[in-house]
């Protein structure tokens, strides 16, 4: 199944002749997506699936087999959009919002059953290893694994995600306020905040 063939029977025809999405038209589609609309509903889902992919594979990246587990959990993310398009209400929260919260919830889901299941022997082994690598690569690639994740576990849960959004997804400052529902100016804020405290926690001896 894709995020552009799910459920034809309750699509209505498209009141939108040229259905690409921009930021500025994201509302539009979203409304005409909700009624039913075929090509509001596929423009807006192609407009989602790299966003939500990208996503996925930022906060998945470290688990085994991250890359098909992300994909599996972005098409996830797609359906439950699809899904949930009837009966979504703006009620004051951005759309992108909407979408982060439905993948947060996946992502999250993928974790407690990562942490049930520690008996996976490739759970141990480095992601990214190429033939070449010998143990002293290995050995260089889990200590730097280990030193990125102790600096980044001086941030907040926020500031670690507008991080990801911004640097690993490679976001602007407005997708990403949209996403975590505050404003551009705020999320230059927190990221100037939390690349300040990493450059500190660099230099502690």
């Amino acid at each position: 199944m894709t995020c552009t063939a799910l459920e034809p029977a309750r699509l209505a025809p498209s009141r939108i002749p040229f259905p690409r999405v921009s930021r500025e038209s994201l509302d539009e589609h979203v409304a005409a997506a909700s009624t039913g609309d075929v090509r509001a509903i596929e423009a807006l889902l192609l407009f989602l699936r790299p966003l939500v992919l990208r996503y996925c594979r930022a906060k998945l990246g470290r688990l085994p087999r991250s890359f098909s587990t992300a994909d599996d959990v972005a098409q996830e993310v797609c359906v439950a959009i699809y899904r949930a398009l009837p009966t979504y209400q703006h009620m004051g929260r951005p759309f992108l919002s909407f979408v982060y919260g439905i993948a947060a919830h996946k992502i999250a889901d993928v974790h407690r059953a990562n942490a049930r299941d520690k008996s996976d022997p490739i759970a141990d082994t480095p992601d990214m290893v190429s033939d070449d690598d010998g143990p002293e690569q290995l050995t260089l690639r889990r200590e730097l694994a280990d030193q990125t994740a102790t600096m980044l576990a001086v941030l907040t849960p926020r500031q670690r995600d507008i991080l990801h959004l911004r640097i690993v997804m490679g976001l602007s400052a407005h997708e990403t306020a949209q996403l975590l529902g505050t404003t551009a100016e705020a999320i230059r804020v927190a990221q100037h905040r939390a690349l300040n405290r990493l450059r500190k926690t660099a230099t502690l001896p």
